[in-house]
């Protein structure tokens, strides 16, 4: 019978993942189905409930996206390594009633970063720009990088040191470069060779305080937001830094979460020229 895979959300209907993961099968030939499945802010424990105790194929996993992170991390009997350090789950896997928590951001940066846009993060000056979920998702693949810095920066200085010391005394950081965490303000006349914007600023198109210092010369500017030009990247081009977007980690996660699901893992330029089509 055909496995059958969903993305959980609140909103979901502009979600991208049933096309790319149809893509996926098709390419991987995988028998599997994929839906978005809208879950009311109250109810993501029972839309999950129910997506297990509907008929038809099995149902073997599911994606999660905002604002049910957190409570997807809550939800899960079992959690890997990288879904502990995150704080958050975007994959879920459904084993002999066994509901194990995965988050595959990290890796969909990692993995977009070097093979679209051609930044290895590994000796650079990292600036990660945020100190919420999305930051958090990406601290412990970006150290495990063995870049030169990572300093986390976020409008408020406490809550960026706070994150930092976390990762800095996390079992399995050992890497000689341990982060650093400051405010905005804090950022005057430092250089980076690649700046990455985790904050919810593109949503709204808010502009970052950022000294224009921070883009160092050849600097590659990471919007995480993907769908437009938002304030950040239109910053950073103008400063001259070399720009790129979300939608890549957007395949590349949900590239990681198939190889979880089907022990395969698919090509994924094809995918994206399609998606960006």
């Amino acid at each position: 019978m055909t496995d059958r895979y969903a993305v959980f959300g609140n909103p979901i209907g502009h979600s991208k993942s049933p096309r790319i993961h149809a893509l996926f099968a098709a390419q991987t030939g995988q028998d599997i189905s994929y839906e978005a499945i809208l879950a009311p802010p109250d109810g993501f424990a029972a839309s999950i409930d129910a997506f297990l105790a509907a008929k038809g194929g099995p149902a073997r996993g599911a994606n999660v996206t905002v604002p049910f992170k957190e409570e997807a991390f809550r939800l899960a009997t079992r959690r890997t390594a990288r879904a502990e350090a995150a704080g958050a789950v975007n994959t879920l896997s459904f084993d002999a009633g066994a509901i194990i928590g995965d988050n595959t951001d990290g890796a969909g940066l990692i993995r977009d970063l070097k093979n679209n846009v051609g930044c290895d993060p590994a000796g650079r000056r990292i600036l990660l720009l945020g100190a919420g979920g999305a930051a958090r998702g990406v601290i412990l693949p970006l150290l495990l990088e063995n870049p030169a810095e990572l300093l986390i920066a976020n409008r408020t200085e406490e809550t960026a040191a706070r994150l930092a010391l976390e990762f800095a005394r996390l079992p399995g950081c050992a890497v000689d470069v341990k982060p650093d965490g400051t405010g905005f303000a804090g950022l005057d006349g430092r250089q980076f060779d690649l700046v990455i914007n985790a904050t919810s600023a593109g949503l709204g198109n808010a502009v970052l305080p950022l000294p224009t210092s921070v883009f160092a010369p050849h600097c590659v500017a990471y919007e995480m937001f993907y769908g437009r030009e938002t304030a950040f990247m239109a910053q950073a081009r103008a400063a001259g830094a070399r720009v790129g977007d979300g939608l890549g980690m957007l395949v590349e996660q949900a590239a990681e979460a198939f190889f979880v699901w089907r022990g395969v893992r698919p090509h994924t330029a094809p995918v994206l020229a399609a998606i960006k089509a």
